[in-house]
């Protein structure tokens, strides 16, 4: 779903300036899910809007309100208006991850390859 501010003003993001934009909403996730906010395509495309963190995680535990972290990768100055569409929201389950401590990992075809490395 799309998140919006939610301003008592309007207000212009420079090139290369970042804010936290609040949306107005806070949500209770249950155990088990998380919610990812992500940006807005258009916005990116059109004007060089992203967001600093992305995908930003919203964790099950978290009653604040939710904020978006715009910043403007072009090269004009970008005014964000009251009630305007800034990012989206995403809800996905995730598994905890029980860690174990191993003296060595299992041998693979890629081994060690690091980046760029797809076995061909």
């Amino acid at each position: 779903m799309d998140l919006c501010a939610d301003l008592d003003e309007d207000f212009v993001l420079a090139p290369g300036e970042r804010r936290l934009v609040p949306t107005g909403i806070a949500i209770a996730l249950p155990d088990g899910y998380e919610a990812q906010v992500r940006p807005r395509s258009g916005l990116a495309l059109k004007h060089g809007i992203a967001l600093v963190n992305s995908p930003g995680t919203i964790d099950p535990d978290y009653r604040g309100e939710i904020g978006v972290i715009l910043i403007n990768h072009g090269c004009e100055s970008f005014v964000v208006r009251r009630g305007e569409r800034i990012a989206q929201i995403v809800f996905a389950p995730f598994v905890r991850a029980d860690l174990v401590e191993v003296a060595q990992l299992d041998e693979t075809v890629r081994g060690e390859g690091g980046f760029g490395h797809t076995g061909r």
